[in-house]
This record gives C-alpha cells, structure tokens and sequence, in this order.
C-alpha cells in the first residue's frame, strides 16, 4: 500500500485521535483510584475475619472453661451444705462430727480457690468477649464501607462505558468510507507502535515519536504526489501531511 487519496490520509487523524481517546479510557478503567481502594479493603476484611475467627474460638474455649469453674464451686458449695446440715443436726459420733468440721474447713478453702480460680477466668471472658465484640463491628464496618466502594466503582466504569460507546460510534463513523488498504496499513502500524499508528507532520516533526525530520527526507515529502502515504523514517508511522507542515 503506498497510495491513498490525501484526505483520507488526513481523516486518518481523526481516527487516530479516537483511537488514542479510547486507550486513555481502557487505561483509566483499569487504574481507578478504587480499584486499589477496594483490594486493600478487602484484604483488611479477609484479616478481620481470620481473626474473627480465632476470637470466637477463644471466647468459645474460654466459656467452656468457665462452666466447668462454675460447676466445680458448685459442687463444692453443695458439699459444704450437706455437711454443714448434717453437722447441725448432731447426728454421729462426736469423732464424725470433728470430722466434719475438718472437711468444712478444707471445702472452705477450697471453694475460695476455685472462686479465685473462677474470678480470673471471668475476667479473660470479658476480654475474650470484647475482643470478638470489637471485630465483629470492624467487620460490620468494612461491609459497609465495600458496599460503597462498589457502588462508586460501578458508577465510575458505568461512566467509562457510556463514553467508550460515544467515541467508539464516532471511530466508525469517522473509519467508514475510508480506503480500506489505508485502515489495514494503519491498524497494523497502530498494533505494533503501541497504539499509534499515524500522526501528522507539523513544520519539521513528527508528532509520532516527537523527533524533527532531516532536510532530505522533507524535501522527499515535500516533492511526494500529494497520494502517497509517506512514513516517518525515524518511528515508520504513517506521516500525515498537514496544512503546518513544512514545505
């Protein structure tokens, strides 16, 4: 392909800038600010649930723990009683009766160790209990907190489409009726220099890669049939001659 009519040429630019337009919005739809927001959130909200999850165990251990307190100084509590009723009624030997005594000195004791015993475990239920409190409003959070991430994200990318849609109307818009060997050129240029495959000549530099043409090949696009697609020696774009360029 090495001829095309020259206002397709300059259509081109129309194109191409279309064409950029929508690499910028593909490029804005991946990096959005939330996207980063949200995968931080959500590895906050997968650490919280672990750790949920240890908590509640904790509590759960320690629940147990405490049952099993209480259940001991219960029945030590009830041993004491029965003695103590029986020790009231004087039934027995006087040796039975000291006996008795001596137990509800040593159950005496020994309640106040389990109470002890009970006290400290009460108190790392508490703290089990606030613990797994206190996460569980931290998830509670976060789930509010995501809810609005993705409502702002779907409304950001909502936003995005529309306009991917507009500008990719007026790419075909801009594309239909354009010499066809003149497309196929610039889509496998555009492929391979990183989506830009035409830019315009404006006095001696191509606004392709942005570097000034040497005096030969400008008198060489100078003096070319105004037909003939002319590249950029330097980047092989599609140099697209413009009223600014040089003559």
């Amino acid at each position: 392909m090495t001829t095309a009519p020259a206002q397709d040429q300059r259509r081109l630019l129309d194109v191409q800038a279309l064409d950029t337009r929508l690499a910028q919005l593909a490029h804005r739809r991946r990096t959005l600010p939330v996207h980063a927001e949200l995968e931080a959130l959500e590895a906050r909200r997968a650490q919280v649930d672990d750790q949920l999850v240890a908590a509640r165990t904790i509590a759960s251990d320690v629940a147990r723990e405490l049952a099993k307190a209480e259940s001991d100084v219960e029945q030590v509590r009830q041993r004491a009683v029965r003695d103590r009723q029986h020790l009231e009624s004087g039934h027995g030997s006087a040796k039975d009766l000291q006996g008795l005594q001596h137990e509800l000195e040593s159950l005496r004791r020994r309640q106040a160790e389990l109470e002890d015993v009970q006290l400290a475990i009460m108190e790392r239920a508490e703290q089990a209990a606030a613990a797994q409190q206190a996460l569980e409003a931290e998830q509670a959070d976060l789930a509010v907190q995501a809810e609005r991430l993705v409502a702002r994200r779907d409304a950001e990318l909502a936003e995005i489409d529309s306009e991917v849609a507009a500008v990719t109307a007026q790419r075909e818009q801009a594309v239909a009726g354009l010499d066809a060997g003149l497309v196929a050129l610039y889509e496998r240029i555009r492929e391979q220099q990183s989506g830009l495959g035409a830019a315009a000549l404006r006095g001696r530099r191509c606004e392709g890669c942005r570097l000034e043409l040497n005096p030969t090949d400008l008198e060489r696009i100078r003096t070319a049939p105004a037909d003939e697609v002319v590249r950029c020696e330097e980047c092989r774009r599609i140099l697209v001659r413009v009223p600014e360029s040089a003559s």
